[in-house]
């Protein structure tokens, strides 16, 4: 038995339409069909978040001044 990986689309009516290469002599074959579940996630909206941070007023302190104060 010989086994070949073909890329193919799947069509609106679910169809799977597959052209052998010329090569391929044979008279029958197995078909199996391996597909990756299409996530539907949205898409995150850019600066949905905006506001919603604060940064402190000492963020670009020196790490060293900010041991000394705990």
């Amino acid at each position: 038995m010989y086994a070949i990986e073909l890329p193919v689309q799947i069509d609106e009516n679910h169809q799977i339409h597959v052209q052998l290469p010329h090569k391929i002599t044979a008279k029958t074959a197995r078909i199996i069909v391996m597909y990756e579940k299409q996530e539907t996630k949205p898409r995150p909206v850019y600066g949905s978040g905006k506001g919603l941070m604060k940064i402190a007023d000492d963020f670009d302190a020196p790490l060293e001044e900010l041991k000394e104060q705990m």
